[in-house]
């Protein structure tokens, strides 16, 4: 690994209208964030080839599953799709289905915020929600349709790499999602929860894939201060998960 980690990123994507031509883009918190943190990061677009994919994340040392606006496609996760749903193109869905199968896969040292949590938990055998304030008892607001500066209260599970980010008790995040996740793929662990029971963070109980999921935005301009150690404690988690490879290869080197 080189001195500062290549933490790749997936983008938005649009595709092509009879006046525009098609676009990926990235929210520059999610750059910022990486950099501010101690890596370089890296835009990996939606590449229609999983070859060219896997030998692309050959080269990174961390990646960052972004969030999105739109939702994953509710007819595939095997809703009738709510009124509410709004899908993300099938391009960017597709892709970032197979990114999150090979961050799996390759295990990928992965921080996966929004959407980005949402697909990775499907991907690794999960569920979702299609509408919270539907489907969960007594719920609270997680998307305010006319502010996007919501900010509630989420509960830390003790011995979490949530708990070691923020310390125990309570801390308030942002909030912009009308999906989330339900059954928590049997990789991981809920670290982090809303007062309704909402899953607002996990992780994975497998000690050789460095991974946290959050629902919440650690890179928006609506995060608080103490937000950027998300970024950090990710970047930790991507040196100490290369350490035992890199003293293998100098074990292998001494010999």
């Amino acid at each position: 690994m080189n001195a500062k980690p290549i933490i790749g990123m997936n983008c938005d994507y649009r595709p092509a209208r009879q006046d525009a031509a098609a676009l990926s883009w990235i929210n520059a918190g999610y750059y910022d964030s990486v950099t501010a943190s101690g890596g370089i990061p890296t835009v990996i677009p939606p590449l229609a080839d999983d070859e060219d994919l896997r030998t692309l994340l050959g080269t990174l040392d961390g990646l960052v599953l972004t969030g999105c606006k739109l939702d994953l496609d509710a007819i595939r996760l095997g809703f009738d799709k709510h009124p509410a749903s709004r899908s993300m193109p099938p391009r960017r869905e597709d892709f970032d289905r197979r990114l999150c199968r090979l961050a799996y896969d390759m295990k990928i040292p992965t921080l996966a915020i929004g959407a980005g949590m949402q697909t990775l938990n499907v991907i690794c055998g999960g569920s979702l929600f299609q509408h919270v304030a539907e489907d969960i008892l007594k719920p609270l607001c997680h998307r305010d349709t006319v502010e996007n500066c919501l900010r509630h209260v989420i509960e830390i599970v003790p011995g979490t790499r949530m708990d070691h980010i923020y310390g125990p008790g309570e801390i308030r995040v942002n909030s912009d999602h009308h999906m989330a996740v339900d059954q928590v793929a049997p990789i991981f662990r809920v670290s982090a929860t809303a007062m309704d029971g909402v899953v607002e963070a996990y992780e994975s109980i497998d000690e050789q894939w460095w991974c946290l999921g959050v629902q919440f935005h650690p890179e928006s301009h609506s995060a608080s201060a103490l937000d950027m150690q998300v970024f950090e404690t990710f970047m930790d988690g991507v040196r100490e998960q290369a350490a035992p490879e890199i003293l293998s290869l100098e074990q292998r080197r001494a010999a």
